[in-house]
């Protein structure tokens, strides 16, 4: 798998992969998250400009997309019920997505964007319990509750790669 840019005109791919990834968490029960149209085109669009949307290529097939924000998230400002483990500059993964094909696709993900800024902060919902299992396998430590702009409870989470 490789990652780069994702570019606007794969923009009708990248949101059959977030509407891919939105069914998959209807399935698994987890019925709160990517709601009402969540993400939307012109958010995509904005990263895809930003230069902070990623896509995976596996074999020359887009097979996944992500968000990688190095800087701070305003959502992460205030954390409850714990801490984060440094206030050090940081990276941001936001609405990871496939289309299902691509075994390990977040195991690539965040090790690919670990590399790129040694602390990487991250959210989920409570109810998406296959994310926070990926997390946890990857070394992700459970930090504490913030809250997203809409107002609802995500669960925080952070790795530092101490090798860098």
């Amino acid at each position: 798998m490789e990652i780069r840019k994702a570019k606007a005109d794969e923009i009708d791919s990248l949101m059959e992969m977030i509407n891919h990834s939105r069914e998959l968490m209807r399935q698994s029960g987890n019925t709160i998250q990517w709601t009402n149209g969540y993400p939307q085109r012109e958010l995509i669009l904005n990263d895809i400009k930003d230069n902070q949307q990623f896509v995976i290529e596996e074999n020359g097939e887009l097979v996944g997309t992500f968000c990688l924000i190095i800087g701070e998230d305003p959502n992460y400002k205030i954390i409850e019920k714990g801490n984060w483990l440094n206030d050090e500059k940081y990276g941001v993964i936001h609405r990871l997505a496939s289309n299902g094909k691509a075994k390990g696709l977040a195991k690539f993900c965040f090790e690919w964007s670990i590399q790129q800024i040694p602390n990487i902060r991250i959210d989920t919902h409570e109810s998406n319990i296959a994310m926070q299992k990926v997390l946890e396998k990857l070394g992700y430590e459970k930090c504490g509750i913030i809250y997203v702009s809409d107002g609802t409870a995500r669960l925080a989470f952070q790795k530092i790669d101490d090798n860098r």
